[in-house]
């Protein structure tokens, strides 16, 4: 591919779609392990948090610059295959509205495609793009279920991290799909508390928040410019903060009806099931109407 090339240019054959099932651990704690991505090897928004980026890019299979489009055939294919009335995740390894998606539409078409099969879909998002009426206008109430990523309050802390819509414009596209009735949550995701003002989260108008707090290893360590001293807690090939610092920032949030926290950690995920989450057996708390 050209590398002159704009940022948006794509090539539909370079990423062959298919449902990815997570597995290890977390397909233990996870009610929705099946994910479809849109888009692959490469995301535009190139998070310095970001576990796949950390997995990928140093086998030199990550490109922000020419993020891969899923063969368009294929993806339809595997959603014709898929049950109807199950949950898939868009986009497991990369955001399923990253700004390619203003031109390949790959994340539209596969919405289309499962409001005919009738399948939830799970939209994970750092994008205001989501709360657009071209989305709006397609996304079928009783099936989908949108997360909007904040993961900071401060313009200048999140420019620093992350090459994704502001905060404010990622608050009021929560605030709109809200507004309009579908299943919404804020993700404050990674969580890291000095990046946020909590007067500024706790006014956001919407009934669900979920907190995943930041887990750290080398290259995020690298990437985010910091040793991380608090997190003293090594599992999964990864460093937590310790359960009692977690209580005390999450005490700090108090604006919503709803409350969830999706975590790595097994002690740490059963004390959130029996004690905080909303829906102990679903830590995603989707509204699943039948």
């Amino acid at each position: 591919m050209n590398k002159a090339a704009n940022i948006n240019t794509f090539k539909v054959s370079d990423f062959a779609a298919q449902v990815k099932t997570v597995g290890g651990s977390e397909a233990n704690r996870c009610k929705y392990p099946a994910r479809l991505d849109t888009y692959g090897c490469g995301c535009a928004h190139n998070c310095a948090y970001c576990y796949a980026r950390s997995l990928l890019e140093f086998r030199g299979l990550w490109n922000p610059r020419y993020p891969k489009v899923t063969d368009y055939d294929k993806m339809k294919r595997i959603i014709a295959k898929s049950k109807t009335g199950s949950v898939l995740r868009l986009g497991g390894m990369t955001d399923c509205f990253q700004p390619v998606e203003e031109r390949s539409r790959s994340t539209w078409k596969a919405i289309k495609w499962l409001n005919q099969k009738g399948i939830h879909y799970l939209i994970v998002t750092k994008s205001d793009l989501v709360a657009s009426p071209l989305y709006t206008d397609l996304m079928d109430k009783d099936l989908a279920h949108i997360q909007v990523s904040i993961t900071s309050t401060d313009p200048a802390k999140s420019r620093a991290i992350e090459n994704a819509p502001l905060p404010e414009r990622r608050i009021a596209a929560a605030e709109r799909l809200q507004e309009l009735g579908f299943d919404t949550a804020v993700r404050l995701s990674p969580f890291i508390p000095d990046m946020y003002d909590f007067d500024v989260i706790n006014r956001i108008q919407c009934d669900k928040v979920l907190v995943e707090f930041l887990r750290v290893n080398a290259w995020i360590r690298k990437w985010l410019g910091g040793d991380f001293p608090a997190h003293t807690h090594t599992e999964g090939g990864y460093d937590h903060l310790p359960l009692e610092r977690k209580k005390y920032y999450l005490s700090k949030i108090t604006g919503f009806k709803q409350i969830s926290v999706c975590e790595d950690v097994a002690t740490h995920y059963a004390y959130w099931k029996n004690n905080v989450n909303h829906n102990p057996d679903d830590c995603c708390n989707l509204t699943l109407k039948k």
